[in-house]
């Protein structure tokens, strides 16, 4: 019988977040977390990011998870529990319900309200899997109920997502998922280097919905801190920085503009920026070097024939 549970102790209240979004903002060179894009519009924006053609990493992950599925499923295995970070709209998970069989599902994610309703429509279908759904900032610190049995935890991480962490940053959460993955592993995606024009047309697509997504996010801040962003005082703007090998959002002011929130306020000039998003890409040589730092003894590798991502299960 299916049960879904969301942990009180790991619930996330706005409060939580107020000192991390005042120093950011506060900041010479202002900046927001990315994990404040993920709200419930900003987590339906970015599921509609993946349905663009110009959005390669989804269909191309996609793409290698049906071309190697068995080998994937032999090197992984079958049962245990799948714990999936960042968890969204749970399809990616579902995806691998039928090939790998896990006992129990725990779905992680920072919108919890979200995750909760992908969760609930997901459930039925499979009543044989025990799922679980927690709000979680897991970029800080992954904790683990003690409902969820420390046998063979395999941690699903999909979609790049790993980009968007500096390499300490990176290094610091792969660590955790070692730590606790006990006699598991991690099955992980990672974009990979590839050339600026197909980089630029997935991160400012022509519809504009990634534009949407990133102004989302004064939403997400306005809700937390009570500031006073509007969306039509800035647009969405697409930096690739070769030498740290990442693509970077921002937000940039169109007009001299002052935002104010309960005891603070941040003067921006036209042309200043707020720094969103990091999202880093990797070579095969250096994923295999940031998962060795973090413990990671072994891994096996499945790419697509562009070399455009690669999906790894690390042990």
């Amino acid at each position: 019988m299916q049960t879904l549970i969301t942990s009180a102790a790991q619930s996330i209240t706005r409060n939580d977040f107020i000192p991390e979004i005042e120093m950011g903002l506060l900041a010479q060179s202002a900046w927001i977390s990315p994990k404040f894009l993920y709200d419930p519009l900003g987590s339906h924006l970015f599921t509609a990011i993946t349905l663009l053609p110009e959005y390669y990493p989804s269909n191309t992950e996609k793409n290698i998870f049906s071309q190697y599925q068995n080998q994937i499923t032999d090197a992984v295995g079958s049962g245990g529990t799948l714990i999936d970070l960042g968890a969204g709209n749970c399809q990616k998970a579902e995806y691998l319900f039928n090939s790998l069989k896990p006992a129990s599902y725990l779905a992680i994610d920072f919108s919890v309200e979200y995750l909760q309703d992908a969760l609930t429509k997901i459930q039925g279908k499979y009543p044989h899997i025990h799922m679980q759904c927690i709000g979680m900032d897991f970029s800080k610190q992954i904790v683990i109920p003690n409902s969820i049995t420390t046998c063979k935890r395999t941690f699903f991480y999909p979609g790049s997502s790993i980009g968007n962490f500096l390499k300490s940053e990176a290094i610091q959460l792969l660590r955790q998922i070692k730590n606790q993955a006990r006699d598991g592993g991690l099955l992980i995606g990672v974009d990979l280097m590839k050339e600026d024009s197909v980089l630029m047309a997935a991160y400012d697509d022509p519809l504009k919905v990634t534009a949407a997504f990133n102004l989302n996010i004064l939403r997400s801040i306005n809700s937390h801190i009570g500031s006073n962003f509007k969306v039509d005082q800035f647009r969405h703007t697409v930096k690739i920085n070769h030498a740290e090998n990442r693509v970077e959002l921002y937000l940039e002011a169109l007009e001299d503009l002052t935002v104010s929130w309960l005891g603070n306020s941040r003067v921006f000039k036209r042309g200043d920026l707020i720094h969103t998003e990091n999202s880093h890409k990797y070579t095969i040589e250096s994923i295999k070097e940031l998962l060795k730092n973090a413990g990671f003894e072994t891994a096996q590798i499945w790419t697509d024939p562009k070399n455009y991502f690669a999906v790894i299960y690390a042990q």
